[in-house]
């Protein structure tokens, strides 16, 4: 059975004059256009290309690399749009098409937007979505407290940012724990934070939790070290000064000079934080 959208690992059967047939184990074909055929390819190897639908609705193969897959969320440009909805560069001959039903608000020539891929029941046509909420999974979760996740920023709120997780579930950055510029479409690494009601997912950009502490502390000691002796960071400093120094928020800072304090290393004062012995 060929995937359309996703990538298939596919032997060649027999090559012809519009390019080489490739088949599944169950013997279904493909073909594989001219344009994508290399030198060391040869009938009997078994290759892994993408399978989308071309212009007449019929499956066919590439080697090309896309830019999203099927069932999974990206964020793509607008590269035209008719009478019937947008087309998406997403990295193939033919543009990824999204209705007038799946736009929140109408899509215009350049904009950028966050889109989910999937195959459409009805006309067995692959279609994108910028209508993201639907296509979150909430009631079975994939993820705990304290995991490492992959995020995709997708809309800003008056709470923070809305990030997809792990290319599954919905999660929120509140506003007043971000201290580094966030666009929509931005890519990154995040920490589950906490899990609410009804599997809400409050993400982190940041570890959390006495683990981060200590190479903190020791990131801060360096810092102190550099400055012979003093660091101009405080318990008074702004959460964005911190960061803007450290890449830490001001929480797992001052976690973390308050352990160094009890141990008799630093002194805190208004100013900044001295070494003990340097000032």
């Amino acid at each position: 059975m060929l995937f359309i959208g996703k990538y298939n690992y596919l032997t060649i059967e027999r090559v012809t004059s519009v390019g080489m047939f490739l088949s599944d184990v169950e013997g279904e074909e493909v073909l594989l256009p001219n344009q994508y055929i290399t030198d060391d390819m040869q009938v009997g190897d078994q290759i892994k290309v993408f399978v989308y639908l071309d212009s007449e609705d019929r499956p066919v193969a590439t080697t090309q690399t896309p830019k999203i897959i099927r069932n999974e969320f990206a964020f793509l440009e607008v590269k035209d749009v008719s009478e019937y909805g947008a087309f998406l560069d997403w990295g193939l001959i033919k543009d990824l098409f999204v209705p007038f039903r799946e736009q929140p608000k109408p899509m215009e020539i350049g904009e950028w937007h966050v889109v989910f891929l999937y195959l459409d029941q009805k006309s067995q046509r692959l279609l994108a979505s910028a209508k993201i909420d639907k296509f979150l999974e909430s009631d079975r979760l994939t993820v705990a407290e304290g995991d490492e996740v992959d995020l995709l920023v997708w809309q800003k709120t008056d709470l923070g940012y809305n990030v997809v997780v792990n290319q599954y579930h919905k999660g929120l950055i509140y506003a007043n724990e971000v201290f580094q510029p966030l666009q929509i479409g931005d890519s990154l690494k995040g920490y589950v934070k906490k899990i609410r009601e009804e599997n809400k997912l409050d993400i982190s950009l940041q570890k959390t939790g006495y683990e981060v502490v200590e190479p903190v502390a020791k990131q801060i000691l360096e810092e102190i070290e550099k400055g012979k002796g003093f660091l101009n960071l405080s318990d008074n400093s702004s959460p964005e000064d911190i960061y803007n120094r450290l890449k830490i928020s001001k929480k797992v800072f001052k976690k973390a000079i308050g352990g160094l304090y009890k141990q008799g290393i630093i002194r805190i004062a208004d100013d900044g934080i001295y070494l003990i012995g340097q000032d």
